[in-house]
Parts: C-alpha cells; sequence; structure tokens
C-alpha cells in the first residue's frame, strides 16, 4: 500500500476508525482485540513493546506480533517504548511490514518507565523525540503515530503536539491526564486539553480518557471534535462498550476462552481479563477469586466461569434493585460495567475551600516525590517506618544503576554490570559465569569436558580438569 499521511491516512488505511481500544501491557493481546472487534472496536493497538528487546530477541517478535497473520486483526497499530532514534528506527523497520502503523509511547507514567527512561518521562526531551519520529517518518513504509499525555497548562500541550506533528507525527492520541495522575491520583481527564489540541493541529486526533459507556463516546466527540475515541480500562471491563451493550459476564468470558482456544496467549494474561471482567462478582463471591488465582489451565478457567454461572443465575432469581443501590451499582453485579477507581481524597485549604481532582492530585504526587509520609503509599509507610532517617526523595539519587551497554537496570550482583540480556551475551561470548543473573556458561562447559575426558579414559573421578581446560 501507499504510504497515506495525516488525514488520508486515517481514512483510507485506517478506514476512518471512530473506536479504538488502546495499546494495553499484556491486555491487548490478539485474542483480546479479535473478541473486541467482534463487539464494535474498528482499530487495535498492540500491546506496548519494549524497542530495544524487539530488536535483539526473535523471540519476543514472534510472541507479540510474527504470529500467523490474522485478516481479522486489521487495522492494527504496533506501539513500541523507545529513547533511542537508531533502537526505534530498527524495532520499526522489524514490524512495519505487519501492521499499518507505529506508535511511539509518550504517555506510560509507571515507574517501570520512570526507570527505563520512556513512555511521559521523555515528555520534555522535545530534541530527542524530533529526532526519533523525524529518522522514523523517513525511513519506514508506514506512517508514524503517538500517544502522549497533557501537561498542566493547555498552552504547553498545543505546543508540544505541534513539535510532534512537525517531525512528522501523522495521528496524535491525547490522554487527557498529566503523568502525575496515576493510581489512586488518577481523578479525571481534562478533554479541555484534547479540544485545544484538536483545533491547533492539522493531522488527526484520537481523544483517551473518561470513557466507560458508549454514552460517554458520542459525549467526547460533541465536546471534542475528535476523530476517534480510544478506551483501555472501560474495555477491559466490558468489550461490548463501543456496540452499547452489557452482556452478562459469564457470556463474555465464553466467547473470549473460544478464541483463546484458537490464538494461545500466557494463562497470565487471561487471569487478568477475568479479574477485570469479574470484578463486581468477586466482590461477593471471594471464594471464586481463590479459585480464579490458582487454576493452572484454560480448561480449569472454564470450570470456575461455570460456577460463576450458576451462582449468578441463582442471584437474578432472588435479584431486588436494592441490593444494587446498596452496592452503589448501576447495574447487577453479573452485567460488564466500569469499575470507578475511588478518587483522592478532599484536603481543606487555608481558606477552607476543598481542592479535589487536578490540583490535589498534583499536590499529592509532589509530595509523595519528596518523601512526606502524609501522601506516601502504605507500603512506602511501612518502610519509612521501620527507616525513618531514610530519604525518600527518588530526584536525588537514581535508585538503579544502569546496564553499561544498552541503558536498562543492570543487575545488582552482575560481575559485568549489565542487565540479564547483555549479561547473557557477554557470558556466552566469553565462555563465563555471573552468580548475580544465575548463568553457568563456564560451570556447565567443565562439567561437560569432565565427563567427555571420563568417557574418553584420560580422566578418572575425582580427579582435577583444570590442565584440559585450555
Amino acid at each position: 500500500m501507499p504510504k497515506y499521511e495525516g488525514f488520508d491516512f486515517w481514512k483510507i488505511t485506517l478506514k476512518g476508525a471512530r473506536y479504538i481500544v488502546a495499546p494495553m501491557v499484556d491486555q491487548s493481546e490478539l485474542a483480546w482485540r479479535l473478541l473486541s472487534r467482534r463487539h464494535g472496536a474498528q482499530l487495535c493497538y498492540t500491546p506496548m513493546l519494549h524497542a530495544q528487546v524487539f530488536v535483539r530477541d526473535a523471540n519476543y517478535r514472534k510472541e507479540n506480533l510474527y504470529h500467523e497473520v490474522n485478516a481479522e486483526d486489521r487495522p492494527l497499530v504496533v506501539q513500541f517504548c523507545a529513547n533511542n532514534p537508531e533502537v526505534f528506527v530498527q524495532a520499526s523497520l522489524l514490524a512495519q511490514d505487519y501492521c499499518d502503523a507505529i506508535d511511539l509511547n509518550l504517555g506510560c507514567p509507571q515507574m517501570i518507565a520512570k526507570r527505563g527512561h520512556y513512555g511521559a518521562f521523555l515528555q520534555e526531551e522535545w530534541d530527542l523525540l524530533l529526532k526519533m519520529i523525524s529518522e522514523a517518518h523517513e525511513k519506514i513504509s508506514v506512517p508514524i503515530t503517538c500517544k502522549i499525555r497533557v501537561f498542566p497548562e493547555i498552552n504547553k500541550t498545543v505546543k508540544y503536539a505541534k513539535m510532534l506533528e512537525k517531525a512528522g507525527c501523522q495521528l496524535l492520541t491525547v490522554h487527557g491526564r498529566t503523568k502525575e495522575q496515576k493510581g489512586p491520583l488518577t481523578g479525571v481527564a481534562n478533554w479541555e486539553h484534547i479540544k485545544a489540541v484538536r483545533k491547533s493541529v492539522n493531522i488527526p486526533v484520537f481523544a483517551n480518557g473518561n470513557i466507560q459507556y458508549l454514552s460517554d463516546v458520542e459525549r467526547c466527540f460533541q465536546e471534542t471534535d475528535v476523530q476517534g475515541v480510544m478506551s483501555a480500562e472501560g474495555n477491559l471491563h466490558n468489550p461490548a462498550l463501543f456496540e452499547g451493550k452489557k452482556p452478562p459476564v459469564w457470556e463474555i468470558t465464553e466467547e473470549y476462552l473460544e478464541i483463546v482456544k484458537q490464538h494461545r496467549c500466557p494463562l497470565s494474561f487471561v487471569r487478568a481479563h477475568l479479574f477485570k471482567l469479574w470484578h463486581h462478582t468477586l466482590q461477593i463471591h471471594h471464594e471464586l477469586r481463590e479459585e480464579l488465582a490458582k487454576v493452572k489451565s484454560l480448561e480449569a478457567i472454564a470450570e470456575v466461569n461455570k460456577r460463576l454461572k450458576r451462582k449468578c443465575q441463582e442471584a437474578i432469581s432472588n435479584w431486588k434493585k436494592e441490593e444494587d443501590r446498596e452496592n452503589s451499582l448501576p447495574f447487577p453485579h453479573w452485567i460488564c460495567q466500569p469499575y470507578v477507581r475511588p478518587g483522592p481524597k478532599e484536603v481543606t485549604s487555608e481558606n477552607g475551600d476543598q481542592q479535589t481532582d487536578r490540583k490535589t492530585c498534583g499536590k499529592r504526587a509532589l509530595e509523595e516525590e519528596e518523601g512526606n509520609s502524609e501522601f506516601l503509599s502504605k507500603n512506602k509507610q511501612k518502610k519509612k517506618a521501620r527507616n525513618p532517617k531514610k530519604n525518600f526523595d527518588t530526584s536525588v539519587k537514581p535508585k538503579y544503576v544502569k546496564c553499561e551497554q544498552c541503558g536498562n537496570p543492570k543487575g545488582t550482583k552482575c560481575i559485568f554490570n549489565l542487565c540479564r540480556g547483555c549479561c547473557k551475551k557477554k557470558a556466552f561470548k566469553e565462555l563465563a559465569d555471573c552468580a548475580g543473573h544465575g548463568l553457568l556458561f563456564r560451570t556447565k562447559h567443565e562439567k561437560r569436558l569432565e565427563w567427555k575426558l571420563i568417557e574418553d579414559g584420560i580422566l578418572e573421578n575425582g580427579d582435577k580438569i583444570e590442565s584440559h581446560l585450555d
């Protein structure tokens, strides 16, 4: 196909997709994409893939992308996290024949992204992003897109979007939250930022954030005038969201498990999906949560689903609307519906006003980074109680030392000061051991040599083989 750009790319290559399933680590695998497409999704992204691992590991490529081509799974966008222009281009060249576009992840706010220096933690490094996107735009045969988070200031967000467009980005997905808005500080996504970006750029824009029902999708289109709306958690709790349907949880589970039988994926992926789908039911039937956590086969998961179905059908026969009001659920627990994460607690300002959402989220995120125990997570509070003198300000001293070759966190006990992947290559090449990573190339070589010498009658049991190692 020719390489279309901008709106031509969206209209022709992506077929004017308006309903999009987000890239989700270990959650937007082929089976889930197919399920979502059968229920209204028009465009899907792969899970976020690590560009450097994708380049060096053939098994990683095979597991995540080089599977049997499925015509039902198109159009498809492959998303990479990267912080090196050359590596990003290499990964894109290896992936371009298996997708319709390459997306650069500039939105991941998690700690692993901070440690690896990618995702939303690159949003201040405009020169680097300009180089990464422009080089990929010039060298690969499919368009480059970007998924970003916003800055607190609308003006800076707009300038950021324009810079990415100038670099060669052909489609922009804007998540209306800052990188500090995550976990208990998630809060509400700001559509005003998305609307401002849409008005300021000349490429298609997708909106992400606050999508729980089909009515939210339509409202987002009206308020932001974007070309498409993307869903992540809303889709995980109800893959029929874009159809406007709310099927029983066991019914959508049965359909998903049938797809997984044809397109296998790790059992951990399946289990994670069902914890999302069954979330509200598992709050009532705790024993099913324990069973789901322990099962070790697809068949066993199907049996747990059957038990869940029986319990739900029993509940249906005795159902009273008052029960759902008590649980604060808009629908009975056996219906696919979103889970609304509790927002940050209100804090009282000096003048007595209540501050919530965005300002509170930013304040708490800052306080947590500075080590204020009032805003630390429970786990960090326990650690601080055990070691009061420890400084929890991670900006003062990096917690993780980088690998000397690739920049990923190195193994703490590695004799070569490398990450596991680089250490494995070096130890294999030099026939060495690394106890820190559990690599025993030299030891195994000596063992094989010892047995060979014994078999040839050159060495007897108990003799040392040092003189034969050369």
